[in-house]
């Protein structure tokens, strides 16, 4: 009876979590569906794509959208190639201070980073960086950088160090049997923080409305703002529409991490006795 009550238990919690995500989920489905939607949005018969043709433009969606694409991409790069290099060393040597450098990584995992807005945006503006976005993808990815580095350092540890033995044998160096062994081995690790690198900065508002001068420049994050005027007016109907085009990328990411976190590494037969 006890399990019983436990198994019930876990699935009303899971029941009330998804009735918490289902009733805005399907606001913005039928607000983005009826002409005139305002936050009263009711099932009816009036279904039109009004809405969506108002924001499939240059200015409203594609261009916010590819600034996306290459911001949270660029980010995701970078993140990904300093991660790797830093979490080598880190998995592979016995170093004296490892245990507080992780530790100190974990703790800047922590740390917001709208709290150092303030310091990034006086520097910006110092070394004439204001509006430029290499520069912001630069700062974004070291802001990633912690807890990439703390997720590609424990993927690396699952990659046997015997099996770059055997490339060092051969004559490979530590940066051939990183490209070469390490990395390919632990591909879906690196899928991963890739993954949720770009994830986490498709829906980044605070750094790139402070730090890029021009609407040209904005990701779709920041456009979206863009859909409240002055006098309080929201087009909630246009909102909506922009809102399921804008997250659909983030969904079929998080599918594909679903697929990479059920898998597992396998290096069965890899290592011969």
């Amino acid at each position: 009876m006890t399990r019983v009550a436990a198994r019930g238990a876990a699935l009303l919690a899971l029941a009330l979590i998804t009735l918490a995500f289902l009733g805005p989920f399907l606001w913005v489905v039928l607000a983005s569906l009826q002409p005139g939607a305002n936050l009263t949005a009711q099932p009816t018969f009036e279904f039109s794509l009004v809405n969506f043709r108002a924001v499939m433009n240059w200015e409203t969606i594609y261009l916010p959208v590819l600034n996306s694409i290459a911001i949270s991409g660029g980010t995701a790069l970078v993140t990904v190639l300093v991660a790797g290099l830093a979490a080598y060393p880190l998995s592979r040597y016995k170093l004296r201070y490892k245990r507080h450098f992780m530790l100190t990584l974990l703790f800047t995992t922590g740390l917001p980073v709208t709290a150092i807005m303030v310091p990034v945006y006086s520097m910006f503006f110092r070394f004439n960086l204001y509006g430029s976005v290499p520069a912001m993808v630069l700062f974004l990815a070291a802001s990633s950088l912690p807890f990439a580095i703390w997720m590609m350092k424990n993927f690396m540890d699952g990659v046997p160090v015997s099996l770059e033995e055997a490339a060092w044998v051969d004559g490979a160096g530590w940066v051939q049997s990183l490209a070469r062994v390490v990395l390919p081995l632990m591909a879906p690790g690196v899928a991963v923080v890739a993954i949720f690198v770009f994830v986490a900065q498709w829906g980044n508002f605070f750094v790139p409305f402070v730090l890029l001068d021009t609407p040209e420049k904005q990701p779709a994050a920041v456009t979206i703002y863009t859909f409240f005027s002055q006098y309080g007016q929201v087009a909630y109907g246009e909102l909506a529409a922009f809102s399921i085009i804008y997250t659909a990328p983030a969904v079929l990411l998080y599918v594909a991490v679903n697929k990479y976190l059920a898998g597992s590494f396998s290096f069965a037969g890899s290592v011969k006795g």
